[in-house]
């Protein structure tokens, strides 16, 4: 200590090189101050106590003794970590306020106030520790904050019960495991203008996709009221992504995920002398309703990318909406420390090769599967009784939970979302994690067998008994590179980012179908005849699924055009072709309210599918919104990669009616740059070859179709399973025919199936016919890979390796 050095500064006069004098977290908020606010990022205002302050309430009260003699009855066996934890927080709590400090900070106290304009204005005191926010450890929510505190008595005793907090359970448990040492680590507090969330809402924001580690994205999860909720996954916030590299066009509307959530508490002020805030159940009105619209989504978006790029690191924020006046805040940030450091080598592939029934589900945090027992706990006070190893199952999580989670397999729990507490230890204890199920302690019992699967996607789900699954690792060195792209199959917008780290060329299939039969799930046009719908049943879980949507076909438009928007986010500005709906009338039935516009068919593998339907009565409305969807896709949210292809296209006839379709709505071939694709998996389609080619911009070969086509074999029968040969010598015909067509009139051809993963040969005999693209499942993307590569070595002549016409 120096008899010279300051106690207390004001925010503006910090910088993110001042950790060692008031911590991370203050560091952070004088960095954004000095440096942000003129680009215009909002930081209310404020204080810090320094280390120096700390040293010196230490001293004036003889701490360093009583907190040195009981960590050494703690090493010693002599007390456990609670009793510790317990009797240095207490003599802190006694302890008085040298004079000088004291000043101080009634002082800046004082002239906060006045900046404010307000006599005792309200202020948030957070802590924040010496040694925090380094890039290897968060610290997150170790130490307290405490929010609407008024009057000097007040904040004085606040600021103590901060220092208190430094010896926290989880504080002492984590700086040991870490190995920093307790008497080296100095309490910073942080006095800062409350921003009246209360009466508008809060939460926190990723610059870097807090799942996957893709870095494209912002994440940002919001509820009503003071933002303490969304920290300690007391709520289930609304979550929100926006695709970072299309920010900087105002015209565009990036925002690829607008996620519901229940937000059934808020937390406000509390007028008692007892408490400063207390929580109180939400309306159904704000239930019902996204905390953030969309231009405020964009905004927040945009500071966490000016932070971002001010920081040079991904990075975890904490925002405040005031009520008020309807103001943006920052109030924290600090590096993001688990995706961002994460090895780009370290990707593993889990598949499930068997599950029981479906028990809950919830947000999945990690991609891991995990069998084992469920040990359920009510509060950190059962920690005796936790087993280790075991899937930890409970309501929410706080930091006093940590030393039991350490030990955990898998955590599951009622409430949360990706931003809370749950979640974010999860990740740094590389554990997976379903949070947010909402009933698990409900329907999950000790001593139960369950399968833990967060590999599925952004939903994670617990099934009944010990489940079968491989582990793949996936090594991301030396992946050759090849003339041919390799592309991926995807279909499920939740797992899109799973493989963003993949050198792929984009994605060579889309379907359209998965996200409307998983997250849409009503039949279109079900939305668009509603109130003629004869089925009251549907009429109720339609009613409930469009909650929010003053019209119910602009509920399938957005979710059609978000769940679209994260596959072409993962992979801009790689082409990403979306094929359009392709249910067979059966699967189209099957969808809320679908009975009653589909027709019974004896075939529906050959019947009213693809091409048909679009230009048809039954179907035409249908087709229209999901042309509103895609247009909104390229032309709104900025996604001009999505190439559109049709599926199971018979003639040029209909060919030419689709196309005609499509312009009436909105979606002309070569204007904004789009382009048309077509599926060619029936015979025609090859026979036309010239044809087709003068109508569409490329091919992509639907090898399963193509081949139960030209073989004239049902590829679901297993009488027949033999028959099914996508390397018969007719189907190879078929294949090097249409390429050899299409390149002549300048048009591209891949590949969509499986054969190229299955078959080295087949993606051999693909290379030698010259064709642009295969698309393949994600997780046979590094074999195909290696497989081109070795076929283009061996510089396979396209003439004499691919098959001539069977004779007739």
């Amino acid at each position: 200590m120096t008899a010279d050095a300051p106690q207390v500064i004001w925010f503006e006069a910090l910088g993110r090189g001042d950790v060692a004098r008031v911590g991370g977290k203050n560091a952070s908020l004088g960095e954004m101050v000095g440096h942000l606010g003129a680009q215009g990022v909002s930081v209310p205002p404020g204080f810090a106590t320094t280390a120096e302050a700390y040293w010196r309430f230490v001293e004036a009260n003889r701490l360093e003794d009583a907190i040195e003699g009981a960590l050494n009855d703690l090493k010693a066996g002599k007390a456990s970590l609670h009793e510790t934890g317990q009797n240095i927080r207490r003599a802190f709590l006694r302890g008085d306020w040298p004079e000088a400090t004291a000043q101080q900070i009634r002082q800046a106290y004082r002239q906060l106030s006045k900046r404010a304009g307000a006599a005792d204005t309200d202020v948030a005191v957070r802590s924040s520790a010496t040694a925090e926010d380094l890039p290897d450890a968060s610290f997150a929510g170790q130490q307290e904050t405490f929010l609407n505190i008024r009057g000097e008595a007040a904040l004085l005793d606040a600021c103590r019960r901060c220092y208190a907090s430094l010896f926290t359970d989880r504080a002492i448990s984590y700086r040991e495991t870490k190995g920093f040492e307790h008497l080296k680590v100095a309490l910073s507090v942080g006095v800062q203008k409350m921003v009246r969330s209360d009466l508008g809402g809060a939460g926190v924001m990723f610059s870097i996709d807090t799942e996957s580690g893709f870095d494209k994205v912002v994440v940002l999860d919001a509820a009503w009221g003071l933002g303490e909720n969304v920290v300690q996954g007391a709520v289930d916030p609304d979550e929100y992504q926006v695709f970072k590299p299309l920010l900087d066009d105002a015209a565009l509307t990036p925002i690829i995920e607008k996620k519901l959530g229940g937000k059934s508490l808020k937390m406000l002020y509390a007028t008692g002398a007892e408490q400063a805030t207390r929580n109180v159940p939400t309306s159904k009105a704000e239930r019902a309703a996204f905390v953030l619209d969309d231009q405020e989504i964009l905004q927040l978006a945009r500071w966490a990318c000016t932070i971002e790029a001010h920081y040079g690191m991904p990075m975890d924020m904490e925002w405040a909406k005031d009520g008020d006046s309807g103001q943006l805040y920052i109030v924290q940030a600090r590096p993001e420390t688990v995706q961002s450091r994460k090895e780009a080598g370290a990707l593993k592939s889990y598949h499930l090769k068997s599950k029981g029934a479906k028990l809950v589900e919830g947000l999945s945090i990690g991609d891991a599967v995990v069998t084992g027992k469920v040990c359920f706990i009510r509060s950190a006070q059962e920690i005796e009784r936790f087993v280790d190893g075991a899937i930890l199952v409970t309501e929410t999580t706080d930091p006093d939970w940590v030393p039991i989670m350490k030990r955990a397999a898998a955590i599951v729990t009622d409430h949360g979302g990706r931003t809370s507490h749950a979640a974010i230890v999860s990740r740094e204890l590389g554990l997976p994690a379903i949070v947010g199920t909402g009933n698990a302690t409900e329907i999950l019992h000790d001593d139960q067998e369950v399968t833990v699967s967060c590999a599925e996607g952004d939903e994670g789900f617990v099934y009944a008994g010990i489940g079968e699954f491989d582990v793949e690792p996936l090594s991301l060195d030396d992946i050759p590179k090849t003339r041919t792209a390799v592309m991926l199959n995807l279909a499920n917008p939740a797992a899109a980012f799973r493989w963003w780290r993949l050198p792929t060329d984009g994605v060579g299939l889309a379907r359209m179908e998965f996200v409307v039969s998983n997250h849409i799930k009503v039949h279109p046009m079900a939305l668009v005849r509603f109130d003629t719908l004869q089925d009251e049943e549907a009429k109720q879980r339609i009613v409930e699924l469009t909650r929010g949507y003053a019209d119910k076909t602009e509920y399938f438009v957005d979710r059609l055009a978000r769940g679209l928007a994260r596959i072409a986010a993962a992979y801009h500005p790689k082409p990403v072709i979306v094929r359009m709906s392709d249910f067979k009338t059966n699967e189209y039935a099957n969808l809320i309210g679908g009975a009653e516009f589909e027709p019974r068919e004896e075939n529906p593998m050959l019947g009213f599918r693809g091409a048909s339907r679009y230009y048809s009565p039954r179907y035409r409305e249908g087709f229209a919104l999901e042309c509103r969807a895609i247009r909104r896709l390229r032309e709104a949210m900025g996604f001009s990669n999505v190439v559109v292809m049709i599926p199971f296209c018979r003639s040029t006839k209909e060919a030419d009616r689709v196309l005609d379709v499509m312009a009436q709505n909105g979606l002309r071939r070569g204007e904004n740059g789009l382009e048309v694709y077509v599926m060619c998996e029936v015979p025609s389609n090859v026979v036309l070859a010239k044809a087709f080619a003068e109508r569409f911009d490329g091919f992509s070969i639907g090898s399963n179709d193509l081949t139960q086509l030209t073989l004239g074999v049902d590829r679901d029968s297993d009488e027949l399973a033999e028959l099914f040969d996508e390397q018969d010598e007719a189907v190879k015909w078929m294949i090097r025919t249409v390429i050899e067509a299409a390149h002549r009139c300048g048009a591209k051809v891949g590949l969509c199936g499986q054969a190229p993963s299955d078959h080295p040969a087949f993606a051999e005999l693909l290379v030698a016919c010259g064709i642009d693209s295969m698309s393949v499942s994600p997780d046979s993307f590094i074999a195909v890979k290696r497989h081109v590569a070795a076929a283009e070595a061996q510089g396979h002549d396209a003439q004499a390796a691919a098959p001539q016409a069977p004779a007739s």
